[in-house]
């Protein structure tokens, strides 16, 4: 009897040990992704459901500057975060002394002139002012515009990914670009139409309402290498979780629900199947 007792117990152990096992090998993996609010978390929350088919439970932390998802990245408070692009995240790298990676591009979001007085760069006056956010990495976006428009040149030389706007050789027009303000607050200045032209991140200009394609007086193309990207702790762009991430939302199905849903504001950086 006690021989058969114990045969059961050892049976028992042993069914225990392997149903456990068998929950965490087929328990989901979380992972909390930092996200500015539009396009971004909207992206996300589209790709939660397939996400969780392929046994990945996403949470989204919500960001509304471009300060902190870095910081909470690098202080391993979030496992990604998805707001920003390659010289952004360079340039955070180079002055923080970190060491996030991009894990994959996903889409661009064209940089925009708006402008209440003007339809267009060209129409901008003598002694323009134009108001820009003080985001560094995005100040080469902003010179290509305006030297596209014929308005400015640039020093021999410049590269853009590095630009200031210490780099204009000429300015025709002797237009003033003020640049201190923060990101999230150009709609708002735009809106109080003190400028002759205020530059928006489309993030923020989706936000407010805008409509890149229809209200800006001058956009970014789509050959811009400034696309928003998936980014991580150095290694962890080889985690599985991380590389099902990046596969869904540069799937096709993915791309295409954002160009129906935000029909140019955003554009998806290639694909995958």
């Amino acid at each position: 009897m006690k021989k058969l007792t114990g045969i059961l117990t050892a049976t028992i152990a042993a069914a225990a040990l392997f149903l456990g096992a068998n929950t965490v090998a087929n328990a989901d993996t979380t992972i909390t992704v930092g996200a500015s609010a539009a396009p971004h978390a909207e992206i996300l929350r589209h790709v939660q459901p397939q996400l969780k088919k392929e046994g990945v439970n996403l949470k989204i932390k919500v960001f509304d500057d471009y300060i902190m998802p870095n910081k909470a990245l690098a202080n391993g408070e979030i496992d990604a975060n998805y707001f920003q692009h390659i010289p952004f995240l360079k340039d955070w790298n180079k002055k923080n002394h970190g060491t996030l990676v991009d894990a994959g591009d996903i889409h661009l979001e064209p940089i925009g002139v708006y402008s209440k007085k003007y339809k267009s760069l060209k129409k901008l006056p003598k002694n323009a002012k134009v108001y820009v956010s003080s985001n560094v990495s995005d100040y080469g976006r902003v010179l290509k515009l305006f030297k596209d428009a014929g308005l400015i040149t640039l020093k021999k030389g410049t590269k853009l990914e590095t630009a200031t706007f210490n780099d204009i050789k000429t300015n025709k027009r002797n237009i003033t670009f003020k640049h201190t303000f923060e990101a999230k607050l150009m709609p708002k200045l735009y809106e109080s139409n003190e400028a002759d032209a205020t530059v928006i991140n489309s993030n923020y200009a989706v936000q407010a309402g805008l409509k890149p394609t229809k209200d800006a007086i001058a956009l970014e193309k789509k050959s811009s290498p400034y696309a928003n990207l998936i980014a991580v702790q150095k290694g962890d762009q080889k985690k599985p979780a991380i590389k099902k991430l990046v596969k869904v939302l540069k799937s096709k199905s993915t791309q295409k629900w954002i160009n129906n849903k935000y029909k140019g504001a955003v554009l998806p950086v290639g694909s995958q199947k």
